[in-house]
């Protein structure tokens, strides 16, 4: 059975407004910025240039999203920075440390049958190397750019902003 709380409908029934909890990470390299190009999948098929970041307790590759992604169960400090190093690996291909956190950060996403509300705490992470299989399916390129040329790159305003508290902690 659907729980309500957390997803609820327009009068029409055809919204669905979802809650996520997820963790990424910004990652710099010297003075480069790490970013990710997804690839185009059947929910999102438009190109989207955007930092990396996840479900929390992704266990079964995506489908279904497990609680504490769902919000049922809130997540520890330790499941967040699991998390986001898990991302970074995943969608950008590179093992990095994290240098501190930057917080938590706010996102509305639509798809064609329901608005998502995500949250996203994120961590200013540094590169340590590139390994060597490389990025994941999720991903089809990662650049990393001067900060500039990565701002303009970015996709979303929401992770334009998170980009520019990172750069403001270095």
């Amino acid at each position: 059975m659907e729980d309500r709380s957390k997803i609820k409908e327009n009068p029409a029934g055809r919204i669905r407004v979802e809650r996520q909890f997820s963790a990424g990470g910004v990652v710099c390299k010297g003075h480069l910025w790490l970013v990710a190009k997804s690839n185009p999948s059947k929910e999102y098929p438009w190109d989207v240039w955007r930092l990396p970041k996840g479900w929390l307790d992704d266990n079964n590759q995506g489908k279904p999203s497990g609680p504490i992604t769902r919000g049922e169960k809130k997540a520890s400090e330790r499941e967040l920075q699991e998390c986001a190093l898990r991302e970074v690996k995943e969608e950008g291909g590179i093992d990095a440390k994290i240098v501190k956190k930057i917080g938590s950060e706010k996102y509305f996403l639509r798809s064609k049958d329901k608005t998502i509300l995500k949250f996203v705490t994120f961590y200013l992470m540094e590169w340590e190397r590139n390994l060597s299989e490389g990025f994941g399916k999720e991903t089809e390129k990662v650049e990393w750019l001067p900060y500039e040329d990565a701002y303009k790159r970015l996709s979303y305003k929401g992770e334009k902003e998170v980009l520019k508290k990172a750069a403001s902690l270095l």
